[in-house]
């Protein structure tokens, strides 16, 4: 089992370093890329359930704001516009292997990293 640590992950320019925050009663995982600006952190959230099916579930979750100086009255302070969510899922069947979730794991490391993909998601642009 893992300790909760400094998780770093690189965005194609820059190293982006998830600071622990804490963990939640229900197990719930919390880090931050600290902007100063609470409003504004960044957030990883990383989950590991078993579900009453005996499937064992990891759930993966970035928060992504947007935050701008906005003037309401006179005051002017910093407020979310807008976010970005990316989630992943990983659902395994109760008897499946290391080598099995190893597997599936490569798999979409790799299909992230399909062009393909990264125009449909980047890019905005569809499948034909």
């Amino acid at each position: 089992m893992p300790s909760l640590s400094n998780v770093v992950i690189n965005d194609g320019t820059a190293d982006h370093t998830f600071s622990p925050r804490g963990i939640d009663n229900n197990g719930v995982a919390t880090l931050v890329e600290s902007t100063g600006v609470p409003v504004g952190d960044q957030r990883l959230t990383a989950a590991r359930t078993r579900t009453q099916a005996g499937r064992e579930k990891t759930s993966l979750k970035l928060t992504l704001p947007i935050v701008q100086d906005v003037e309401v009255l006179g005051v002017t302070k910093p407020t979310i516009v807008r976010s970005a969510y990316v989630e992943l899922n990983f659902s395994f069947d109760g008897t499946s292997s290391t080598a099995e979730r190893g597997h599936a794991l490569m798999l979409a490391a790799d299909l992230l990293a399909d062009a393909s993909v990264i125009a449909l998601v980047r890019d905005l642009q569809t499948y034909y």
